[in-house]
């Protein structure tokens, strides 16, 4: 039980990743809050924690609105009495567009809900973590946030900034007891395809060129063994660094 009687949010948990890194720090003892914007997904993966004898709420929450990322951590504390890992998983992608294409409502909603969403529940969580002396962030980037050839301008950028965010929060609250890292999966098998609307075929080609070297997809249950370690004590002396798993596709370039 390597979460036992912890207190964690899980964003995006009703599919995917999400729900894969829910249900295995329920089943390591941590008591769960599901959030995302598909609750009826989201009260499925829940029931299916409690069914197993772990612990878990779901609640409906659209990242890229302020007022449903703060109810979401005010939720965790009234539930259980505190939060000490938050998990920044929910993300949608772009259509592939270069900069040259990107219109600004979709650049505008991929970094409200890939970025300020991540911010904004960093910034109400750090507070918690600050009066108790500890705290654990886990944020999904891409292998997109330090490679530029993995999906468009906009999804590529919003990840860029997640890192940065999350190394700069490692950094500065070091010494706080707060450790804030991030995971860069390659490509997984979730649902994250379905936000892909209006291919843009020019960016598609070009991305692809670096797709066909990817060695195999990965599988959610792969991507929360590693949330599991930066959420444990096993990763103590680990702070604002970025975690690659991709079966290796990064390391040929």
């Amino acid at each position: 039980m390597k979460l036992k009687q912890k207190s964690a949010i899980v964003t995006g948990a009703a599919s995917g990743m999400g729900a894969a890194i829910a249900e295995l720090f329920a089943k390591e003892g941590a008591k769960v809050i599901l959030a995302d914007y598909n609750l009826e997904g989201a009260e499925a993966v829940a029931a299916r924690i409690r069914e197993n004898g772990g612990t878990a709420k779901a609640i409906r929450v659209d990242v890229a609105e302020l007022k449903d990322v703060e109810n979401m951590v005010e939720t965790a504390v009234n539930e259980y009495g505190t939060l000490d890992i938050l998990v920044n998983n929910a993300g949608i992608m772009d259509g592939f567009e270069p900069v040259a294409d990107i219109t600004d409502e979709k650049w505008e909603r991929i970094f409200a809900v890939n970025t300020t969403g991540v911010m904004r529940a960093m910034r109400k969580a750090i507070p918690i973590f600050l009066e108790k002396g500890s705290g654990v962030i886990i944020n999904i980037a891409s292998t997109g946030g330090f490679s530029g050839a993995h999906a468009g301008a906009a999804y590529v950028a919003s990840k860029h900034a997640v890192i940065g965010l999350t190394k700069n929060t490692g950094f500065m609250y070091a010494n706080k007891g707060i450790r804030c890292n991030a995971i860069a999966p390659g490509a997984v098998a979730t649902n994250i395809g379905a936000s892909i609307q209006n291919v843009n075929p020019f960016g598609m080609e070009r991305a692809g060129m670096t797709h066909k070297l990817s060695p195999r997809s990965g599988q959610s249950e792969e991507i929360a063994q590693v949330a599991l370690f930066l959420a444990s004590d096993a990763s103590s002396f680990i702070n604002g660094a970025v975690i690659t798993a991709d079966g290796g596709w990064t390391a040929a370039f």
